[in-house]
């Protein structure tokens, strides 16, 4: 539709072609917006462009490969927007892997530094590129980043994911702060348990019988809700909010965190380490762990 509150508007979403990022785009569509995409998979950002024209919205949407944790390549994502579409208004900073697992005596530092350059580093690239966009357009704009209620609290996830995400709330805070002169908005969303790509793996059945009888809210969070409150906070009716970071956890948090036990009920997190590379296509590293103290296998 042309009549939504996007209208009109420029936007670009990293990890847009699965997942919360996917649904952020068709939302973004509906709204009006014109979207450019960046992800690392090729095959799915194909994909998405395919359901976005039997969508009728061709021609709206163009897709980037793009590596969030490459310099070189978040720049050209955001120039590509404003050289491709005329400006740039909006960025969704999603793009997300799983990252380093296993017990901390276990990590390797390698898989540590990855999850933060994916799930960090990319952030504080976008707002980078995309400030320095908005800036030179002098009309302002939205930035929303991804979080994580694993980044609010200790065991929402696996530790260097929980770090990483934290770390995103507090560049959202910083950065909402020294960018507000410029009328750029910052903010994060903070989801709770999502049954993306992401978060069940192959295994959604088991992941909603984790989630019962935790989570207060009776309906399990879908990508479509995180959607919608991107495109809220991405549009004039978030006008007077920057420096936030809401919480779409149908309750999670409210009843206290209990998210390592939910995502991992067999506890395969303390029996492997490695890192797990979300929806890019590449498979999940792990190596069994030979420690005493490990749990046994189920």
């Amino acid at each position: 539709m042309s009549d939504g509150r996007l209208a009109g508007r420029v936007a670009v979403v990293t990890g847009g072609a699965s997942g919360i990022g996917k649904a952020t785009v068709h939302r973004f569509l509906d709204e009006g917006a014109l979207v450019v995409v960046g992800d690392l998979n090729e095959a799915s950002g194909e994909s998405l462009l395919a359901e976005v024209a039997s969508r009728g919205h061709a021609g709206r949407v163009s897709f980037e490969r793009t590596d969030v944790a490459d310099e070189e390549q978040m720049a050209a994502l955001m120039a590509a927007a404003a050289e491709g579409f005329g400006c740039l208004d909006v960025v969704f900073n999603n793009a997300g892997v799983g990252g380093a697992f296993g017990p901390i005596t276990d990590i390797d530092v390698e898989a540590w530094d990855r999850t933060f350059a994916v799930l960090a580093r990319s952030v504080f690239l976008g707002t980078k590129h995309a400030a320095r966009v908005m800036i030179d357009q002098g009309t302002g704009g939205s930035i929303v980043n991804t979080a994580s209620v694993a980044g609010l609290a200790g065991g929402g996830g696996p530790q260097a994911y929980s770090a990483a995400k934290a770390a995103v709330i507090n560049l959202t805070y910083a950065t909402a702060a020294e960018l507000a002169p410029h009328r750029i908005r910052v903010n994060a969303i903070c989801p709770g348990v999502i049954l993306t790509p992401l978060a069940i793996g192959a295994d959604e059945e088991l992941l909603k019988q984790a989630v019962d009888g935790v989570q207060p809210w009776p309906e399990y969070g879908r990508p479509e809700d995180m959607a919608a409150l991107v495109a809220f906070l991405a549009s004039d009716d978030a006008s007077f909010v920057t420096g936030e970071a809401v919480r779409a956890d149908g309750g999670l948090m409210a009843a206290g965190p209990r998210m390592v036990g939910l995502t991992d009920p067999h506890g395969a997190f303390q029996r492997y380490t490695g890192f797990a590379d979300g929806t890019t296509g590449r498979p999940v590293e792990k190596r069994r762990l030979a420690s005493k103290d490990a749990p046994p296998p189920e």
